[in-house]
C-alpha cells in the first residue's frame, strides 16, 4: 500500500497540504522510534561485554529496556498507518472498487476512531495515576509516568491521522473520480514490486545500461 501526493508546484488540496505537513510530526516522531532502537542495541552491546568483560552490568539494565521499548512499539504507529504498513486483511476489500471500497474504508476508520478515542483519556488517566503516586520501576526505581504519557502521546498522533483518512474517504466517497490523498492505496503485486524498486534505487532502477 502506498499514499499518493501530487507532485511538486502543483496546486494542493487543503487535505493534501495537511497531510504533508503532518507527515512531518510523524516523520520526526519515527525518528525517535528508530533511535530508541539503536539506543537499546547499545545498551544490549554495552550490558553483555560490561557483565562478561569486567562483571560490571548496567545496573536496572532490565527496567530501562521496559522504559525505552516504548517509544519504538507506540510512537511510530502513525507513520506506519500512513504508508499503509499496519497488518490488514485485503483479501476481500481488494476487490471493491468506486464507493463501495470508499465507504468500507471509511468504515474501518470511523471504528478506529471510537476505540482510539476511547483509549486516549483513559491511557493519559494512568499516566495522572503514576505521576501523582510517583510510581516507579522496581529495581533502579526510574519513574514510570513518562513511559505512560508516550502513550496517550502516540494514540493522539494515531487518532489525527486516522481523522486525516477518513476525510480522505469521504471526499472519494463524494466523488470516486478524485485522486485519492492523504489515504494509502491498495497496490497489486507487481505495482508494490515496483514501488519496492523505486523506493530503494530511485530513478536508476528503471534507467537502461
Amino acid at each position: 500500500m502506498t499514499t499518493e501526493h501530487p507532485p511538486p508546484g502543483r496546486a494542493q488540496s487543503p487535505i493534501s497540504w495537511f497531510d504533508r505537513w503532518y507527515g512531518y510530526v510523524e516523520n520526526t516522531l519515527n525518528v525517535f522510534a528508530a533511535a530508541s532502537i539503536m539506543l537499546l542495541m547499545v545498551m544490549a552491546v554495552v550490558q553483555v561485554i560490561g557483565r562478561k568483560v569486567f562483571n560490571a552490568p548496567i545496573f536496572g539494565y532490565i527496567d530501562w529496556v521496559e522504559q525505552v521499548m516504548i517509544l519504538f512499539a507506540f510512537i511510530g504507529v502513525a507513520y506506519c498507518l500512513r504508508h499503509g504498513g499496519h497488518v490488514r486483511m485485503e483479501l476481500v476489500i481488494s476487490s471493491f472498487r468506486g464507493r463501495l471500497l470508499w465507504v468500507v474504508e471509511a468504515f474501518g476508520v470511523v471504528v478506529g476512531l471510537f476505540i482510539i478515542g476511547i483509549l486516549i483519556p483513559t491511557s493519559f488517566d494512568h499516566f495522572l495515576r503514576a505521576w501523582e503516586l510517583g510510581d516507579s520501576t522496581i529495581n533502579a526505581e526510574l519513574p514510570l509516568w513518562p513511559a505512560k504519557l508516550v502513550i496517550p502521546v502516540a494514540l493522539m498522533s494515531l487518532w489525527l491521522r486516522l481523522l486525516l483518512q477518513l476525510i480522505g474517504y469521504l471526499r472519494l466517497f463524494i466523488d470516486p473520480s478524485l485522486k485519492p490523498e492523504a489515504v494509502p492505496v491498495i497496490l497489486g503485486g507487481e505495482e508494490e514490486a515496483a514501488k519496492e524498486i523505486h523506493d530503494a534505487f530511485g530513478d536508476e532502477a528503471g534507467a537502461k545500461p
